[in-house]
């Protein structure tokens, strides 16, 4: 019995939290995504690259329930899905923050945090109970200590925040409720430097809290910074992966630009 669950351990390290299977989008006669697959292990931060119109944004509504594929299958935990709203997709543990983060400026940290999805009592009145606004600003407050995001109050409107306060906070709600995969686009663009290494940091310590993450970024140097694994798209297409590292930058982005030889290179150093 004992070696029974071993083997069970194993197995669920083993499987990937996510797996996209030959996943295929059209809009029209504009196709998408062609025969897409990739994984994403436990622990893991994948970074998910191509130049404009590579279909990484497509991919990623995809997962998040704002698209259907029209073809391939997802695998949350080994288990096939269906992902039909952004809604289903929260209630599967994946949170996506994309690059207009969806905050709301004249809310203050600890609204923005529980927007549409406040707690209320008794649970059983729903929408009609009452907001249990101590929980939330208490709970806010751990979640942002916990991941050291360091804010001059929980209480100040999100309008009157910097960019890279404004992104950490996004990066922090998503941590916070995707129990198991977070989904960046693009979460240092336009940020300083040193706002950019706050937000990186987050990224590189979200294994630590048992969420597994997917990067979207241009920036190389970032990725290489926190992203254990990159996949790269060109055209809808994927034409590999590498490990993120100085020494495969230029191999990197000779497939993010295109290069007929460079697919099975990258396929071979991942």
């Amino acid at each position: 019995m004992e070696a029974e669950r071993e083997l069970t351990s194993q197995d669920e390290k083993e499987t990937p939290i996510l797996e996209v299977r030959n996943v295929t989008k059209r809009f029209g006669a504009t196709l998408a995504l062609d025969n897409v697959s990739l994984e994403l292990r436990r622990g893991e931060v994948l970074a998910l690259l191509g130049d404009n119109g590579a279909g990484k944004s497509t991919l990623i509504k995809c997962l998040s329930g704002v698209h259907q594929p029209d073809e391939g299958q997802v695998f949350l935990e080994g288990e096939e899905v269906t992902i039909n709203s952004p809604m289903e997709a929260r209630d599967l543990g994946m949170e996506t923050v994309y690059q207009d983060l969806s905050l709301f400026d004249n809310m203050n940290v600890v609204g923005n945090f529980y927007a549409g999805r406040e707690p209320v009592t008794p649970r059983w009145l729903g929408g009609w109970g009452w907001v249990r606004d101590g929980f939330m600003s208490s709970r806010a407050k751990e979640s942002l200590e916990s991941l050291q995001v360091n804010l001059p109050s929980a209480e100040v409107e999100i309008g009157l925040m910097s960019g890279g306060q404004r992104q950490a906070v996004a990066s922090a709600r998503a941590m916070s409720f995707g129990r198991k995969i977070v989904i960046l686009d693009e979460p240092t663009s336009a940020l300083g430097a040193r706002e950019s290494s706050n937000v990186l940091r987050l990224i590189k310590e979200a294994p630590e809290h048992g969420v597994s993450v997917i990067v979207i970024s241009h920036n190389l140097e970032h990725v290489i910074q926190v992203c254990h694994r990159a996949v790269v798209l060109r055209q809808g297409v994927r034409v590999g992966e590498a490990e993120p590292t100085e020494e495969n930058h230029e191999h990197l982005v000779s497939m993010i630009v295109g290069g007929a030889a460079e697919q099975d290179k990258g396929e071979k150093q991942a």
